[in-house]
């Protein structure tokens, strides 16, 4: 089963599949080369920063290993428990299901962030994901303007 590998770079994200197998063992926080994923990515270094599994459990670095652990997390103040702030209550842990620091064969997308940029960039290496957003045409408009 191929990974999905998204590469962030100064607030632009790169995705391509990688089959490879190189990648199995290595933890998060470890800087990889870029030539373990493409040719293309000459020069590149690459942190790995989290990822998930084939069922969607996110990666943590306070976990060891590769397997699933249970976890009773707290509410912080970056995660949402609940919309209305109102209505949190102090003290709210919820038990949540995450994998642990190291890639294995169950994993499914690896996030990597660029720690050293190589020759080419990366709007080079991927020019079809450089393409500007295209705007959404509401069909109503198109059919006062064909009226008019």
């Amino acid at each position: 089963m191929p990974f999905k590998i998204n590469i962030s770079d100064k607030g632009k994200t790169y995705h391509f599949e990688y089959e490879g197998e190189s990648i199995i063992g290595r933890k998060l926080g470890e800087l990889v080369d870029g030539t373990d994923f493409r040719e293309d990515l000459l020069g590149y270094s690459l942190k790995i920063a989290g990822g998930s599994d084939k069922a969607g459990f996110p990666f943590s670095s306070a976990l060891e290993g590769q397997g699933l652990h249970q976890v009773l997390v707290s509410y912080r103040k970056g995660k949402k428990v609940y919309q209305n702030k109102r209505l949190k209550p102090k003290g709210v842990r919820l038990r949540k299901t995450m994998r642990g620091d190291t890639i294995s064969s169950d994993s499914m997308q690896i996030n990597l962030i660029v720690e050293k940029e190589g020759a080419k960039k990366l709007a080079e290496i991927f020019p079809d994901q450089n393409k500007p957003k295209e705007k959404k045409v509401d069909a109503k408009k198109e059919e006062t303007a064909e009226a008019v």
